[in-house]
């Protein structure tokens, strides 16, 4: 795919690593993290279509959906076994490479994944339901402050009218992902996938996150080989930019480990 914006932390060449940003942001927050990982990893990723500098998302008829087209994105960064991090939707492409490819991963650091088929959950349910409904009836404004309540490190009508718009023109996107996230239709969860993964999994989730965030961490646990938990305290769903320190600390304890 052409147009896509991609970003390079240098640093070890011996451990190559690659990065995928959450919905309704772009790559650029990966900066913070590599900053205080001091180039202990060369860290790659890029901004997803329709985010941040890449052009927007406009598949033709014979294009994948939009889960598809980013791990195929994210695939092709991959020529080595790779330290692989994701923060929640870029989480859920992680795992999907993961356990697609689980040779091809050194260390998995998967930051509040919302792969909400693995925990069913009425109140995600609903917001599923909520944000398909405002969308089909043409109210993107209202989509994007409902998504935004549950998932940004600040509401929406606290953000400045540029990144207003840009959340409005995005939102669309989100809906478009529940079948993969709230549906399994890429198959992420079949039986024996994540048992596959022999490489060290840290699983990342702020304290204060939606309960439905630690429901998903605690089944996915449950099928990991080698995994690791940990908590972020008083951190939301957006800890990569609200906690740095925090987050780039425990990626670099999965690093050791790998």
């Amino acid at each position: 795919m052409s147009g896509i914006y991609r970003r390079h932390w240098p640093g070890n060449p011996d451990r190559p690593a690659l990065a995928l940003h959450c919905m309704l942001a772009s790559g650029s927050y990966w900066g913070a993290i590599a900053e205080r990982l001091a180039g202990r990893i060369d860290l790659r990723g890029f901004d997803m279509p329709g985010h941040g500098r890449s052009d927007a998302w406009a598949p033709g008829p014979e294009d994948p959906d939009y889960h598809t087209a980013v791990t195929r994105l994210a695939a092709g960064f991959i020529q080595r076994p790779i330290d692989l991090i994701g923060h929640s939707m870029g989480a859920t492409v992680a795992l999907r490479i993961a356990v697609a490819a689980p040779e091809a991963i050194r260390s998995l650091t998967l930051i509040e994944p919302v792969l909400f088929a693995a925990a069913p959950d009425p109140l995600q349910a609903a917001r599923d339901s909520q944000l398909t409904d405002l969308m089909a009836s043409g109210h993107e404004e209202e989509a994007t402050r409902a998504f935004m309540s549950a998932w940004g490190a600040q509401g929406y009508d606290d953000l400045p009218p540029r990144m207003q718009d840009q959340m409005r023109a995005r939102i669309g996107l989100v809906a478009g992902t529940a079948p993969t996230l709230s549906g399994d239709r890429a198959g992420i969860l079949r039986p024996g996938g994540l048992e596959a993964i022999e490489a060290p999994v840290l699983l990342i989730s702020g304290a204060n996150s939606p309960q439905v965030i630690h429901a998903v961490a605690d089944a996915l646990a449950a099928r990991l080989p080698d995994v690791g938990r940990a908590n972020v305290p008083e951190a939301g769903h957006m800890l990569p930019i609200t906690h740095p320190d925090e987050v780039a600390g425990l990626i670099a304890v999965n690093l050791d480990r790998a």
